[in-house]
């Protein structure tokens, strides 16, 4: 992939980030709500285009972005799958 290929890529998941973020924001559910796993599935979109910017990014990927991005996606994921234990996996990273 270009250089070229991958800022365009950037571009458009900052985009995209726009949109999610702010869906994420003007979803007032909170924790024990009908709607919290909503909300959490658009945060969970949200850490993913991190993640996607972090491995994209033209250059040497910063490992404690990748770190932070992971365990952000580990944490919110475990309440989707809880027999993963994924949150448990989170300890690993740091």
């Amino acid at each position: 992939m270009t250089k070229e290929e991958k800022l365009k890529i950037l571009e458009a998941s900052w985009e995209l980030h726009s949109q999610v973020e702010k869906s994420y924001l003007n979803n007032p559910a909170n924790k024990g709500d009908t709607e919290w796993l909503e909300k959490q599935r658009i945060l969970l979109a949200d850490m993913a285009l991190h993640l996607l910017q972090t491995a994209i990014k033209p250059g040497d990927i910063e490992l404690d972005r990748l770190r932070d991005n992971m365990n952000a996606i580990l944490t919110i994921a475990d309440q989707f799958l809880p027999k993963a234990d994924l949150k448990k996996a989170t300890e690993k990273l740091y």
